[in-house]
């Protein structure tokens, strides 16, 4: 009996106790703030293959709650503009209407004017008859004034109702770019849960290797920084190394290029410094795009496939320490694999341990505080 009520007691803790890292996003817009929240809450809590697919999976339903959202905003909008055009149609109709009524009384009221109160006098059959006529002059002058005002106020409501058709159709302009940005938002994130399950193989021990990997080659940049060789001033065009492997296995996936800048110790894009070029875009699909907006030349010539961008990419989830942004580019030329100096600068060169392997790093300072990494270099 006493094993029996432990087993009891045992089974309602473990019913009542609720685990701690669910995320209940179930994709419809009243979840929207609740789960934007618990999200926040839970960003760096991620230590886990199963608390970071729960995250993700959070994030596509949220993603999907707020497409939702902007999705019934624009139906709204769009049924209150077809109303409009019911009710525009109908006073354009009524404008019409007492237009060609108001155009009728001004031609009658025109005859009535020239008449002279001596007309009217004489056009009379009594005194009686007199004071009828001008009775009905001033009827006819009322009630021309009466059509005149409904008219106008015709021609403001209508000249309202157009203008709230008009913002109402900017607003759905709006919310139709907020809803193209907010699907590529979904569309990323389920690359990045998609990359993530086919980069661990749904293994923890796979996915703790992979961000090892990457907090390894981020100390490893660290410490280049501090123990390094300075080989000496570097002209801009120069070569400073050949693309390489270093790291492999358990600081890189294969040969390939990752260039980084500082500006004050802290990440930047390169894209700001490097000059407009046409790339593979192998991170999203293999497209060709245009990168760069700067003047420095690309450390890789000729054509370069990039595998990976500066920022949120499908891989963020790496790089925790970080924020989940890749703080560089990881790109390959097709057809060499010199490395030139993209600027003038001092040339310093480190191996630093990554994991069980070991990684080799060129990096020049630049002027106004500029540093560019270069690693995984032969």
């Amino acid at each position: 009996m006493k094993k029996l009520l432990l087993v009891f007691v045992i089974l309602l803790l473990f019913l009542w106790i609720e685990p701690t890292n669910a995320i209940d996003c179930d994709g419809s817009a009243e979840s929207v703030d609740a789960c934007t929240q618990k999200i926040n809450e839970l960003r760096n809590e991620e230590t886990t293959l199963s608390q970071a697919i729960s995250v993700l999976n959070a994030k596509i339903n949220l993603a999907q709650a707020r497409i939702n959202q902007t999705q019934v905003q624009i139906n709204a909008l769009e049924k209150e503009i077809t109303v409009l055009d019911g009710v525009l149609e109908t006073v354009n109709d009524s404008m019409d209407q007492l237009e060609v009524i108001y155009t009728a009384r001004v031609r009658e009221s025109y005859k009535q004017m020239r008449a002279t109160p001596v007309d009217l006098i004489f056009s009379s059959n009594s005194i009686g008859d007199y004071f009828n006529k001008v009775k009905y002059l001033n009827t006819v002058k009322s009630k021309d004034q009466l059509i005149l005002a409904e008219l106008e106020r015709s021609r403001v409501d209508y000249d309202q109702r157009k203008d709230a058709k008009v913002e109402k159709q900017q607003e759905v302009e709006k919310l139709k770019a907020t809803l193209v940005s907010q699907r590529k938002t979904l569309d990323a994130q389920q690359k990045e849960k998609q990359k993530i399950l086919a980069a661990t193989q749904s293994d923890e021990a796979k996915y703790q290797q992979l961000l090892s990997q990457a907090l390894a080659e981020k100390a490893a940049i660290e410490k280049a920084l501090v123990s390094s060789v300075k080989v000496g001033p570097i002209k801009k065009g120069e070569p400073i190394a050949l693309t390489g492997n270093s790291g492999y296995p358990s600081c890189s996936t294969g040969k390939h290029l990752h260039f980084e800048i500082r500006k004050n110790g802290t990440w930047t894009d390169p894209g700001a410094y490097l000059s407009s070029k046409s790339v593979k875009d192998e991170q999203n699909g293999g497209g060709n795009v245009t990168v760069g907006t700067g003047s420095w030349p690309w450390p890789l010539n000729d054509t370069v496939r990039l595998t990976q961008f500066y920022g949120s990419t499908p891989y963020s989830w790496r790089y925790k320490y970080s924020g989940g942004v890749h703080t560089g580019y990881d790109m390959v030329s097709t057809s060499s694999d010199v490395i030139y100096a993209p600027a003038d600068g001092t040339l310093y060169k480190s191996s630093q341990s990554c994991g069980t392997s070991t990684i080799n790093i060129v990096y020049i300072e630049h002027a106004d505080s500029v540093v560019s990494f270069y690693l995984h270099v032969q």
